[in-house]
């Protein structure tokens, strides 16, 4: 008798059924669950510049109803003036997470945060992020779906990627 490799027909149904492992990590908000921060699944967000990871840990950002998301950013990267449509609370988890309200990049309005810190910012805010003395993380906890369109629709990485694509 041949043995079944079971994980591989997981696998193989997975991807039949249009379920890629690994992608998706978000824990459901009504039962227990964790994950350990090794454990996080870091992924590139098209709305982000390249080098900037999100990763969901609780819920579908997607949909309506809660969900938590980690941002990390490299030193550097500058994420240009944009809105989203839901309230968010952020929290730093390591470096200094660099914020300025307003609808042009001006680095004089940034605000330096340490790690531990909580921000508050409401929806419709226009507001831009710089990575300014190295890489940092954070934390946000907000209603989704989960929105975001910049200010100058030019800054918008989707719209560079898709030029890019139109060149070729």
């Amino acid at each position: 008798m041949k043995k079944i490799e079971y994980p591989l027909v997981l696998c193989f149904l997975c991807v039949l059924s249009g379920i890629v492992p690994g992608n998706a990590q978000g824990l459901p908000g009504n039962k227990f669950g964790d994950i350990y921060s090794e454990s996080i699944k870091w992924l590139p967000f098209p709305a982000f510049p390249p080098e900037a990871r999100l990763a969901v840990l609780v819920g579908e950002p997607q949909k309506i109803g809660p969900y938590v998301i980690r941002v990390r950013v490299p030193a550097g990267v500058i994420l240009r003036p944009h809105i989203h449509p839901e309230n968010r609370i952020y929290t730093v988890i390591s470096g200094v997470f660099y914020i300025g309200i307003g609808a042009k990049f001006d680095a004089s309005k940034l605000k330096a945060y340490p790690p531990g810190s909580v921000i508050v910012l409401p929806g419709n805010t226009p507001h831009f992020h710089w990575a300014q003395s190295g890489n940092y993380e954070t934390q946000v906890t907000a209603n989704g779906p989960l929105g975001i369109s910049y200010v100058d629709p030019s800054d918008d990485p989707r719209n560079k990627r898709r030029h890019n694509k139109d060149v070729r």
